[in-house]
């Protein structure tokens, strides 16, 4: 990795409990050695305070889209990275950040002048409702021995000869 540039990574949570926000975080205790000399840690709100929006090789995705801002910052990252990874139930099936996808007209009617207040979509979309996703780590919180694996591939991929 010496002579090749940093994998420039983004982190970005929307719609959801930001649960495997707290499981990366979490896994960086066992990798952090590793991964600082291998990954360029652009936007990740979670580990810094200023933060880059420029371009990625990897974008995490965690979260449902619920509203239009969030629809258009997930289509604004996807410009912006080379592989969009959704993590996480919400964001790889909407759920259940979007139980009120399934409400009856009763219940969205208790709920529409909250739709409204808030500006949100009609409907709660996964991620690749909205844009391209190249890999999905479902789970609530993701399944972390697949997300290893993803960060693994993903190295292979992007730095070969590593």
């Amino acid at each position: 990795m010496e002579n090749q540039e940093k994998i420039k990574l983004g982190w970005f949570s929307f719609s959801c409990c930001e649960d495997s926000t707290i499981m990366m975080t979490e896994i960086m205790n066992d990798h952090w050695q590793d991964w600082k000399r291998i990954f360029d840690f652009r936007h990740v709100k979670v580990l810094k305070s200023h933060n880059i929006m420029d371009e990625f090789d990897v974008a995490f995705v965690e979260g449902a889209i619920a509203g239009p801002d969030q629809e258009e910052k997930v289509k604004e990252i996807r410009s912006k990275t080379k592989y969009l990874v959704a993590v996480g139930a919400c964001a790889v099936v909407g759920l259940p950040a979007g139980q009120r996808n399934t409400f009856t007209e009763a219940q969205n009617a208790e709920i529409d002048f909250l739709i409204t207040r808030f500006g949100a979509l009609p409907k709660v979309l996964k991620v690749s409702d909205v844009v391209k996703v190249d890999v999905e780590l479902p789970g609530c919180p993701m399944n972390t021995e697949m997300f290893l694996k993803a960060v693994d591939t993903l190295i292979k991929t992007l730095r070969p000869n590593s």
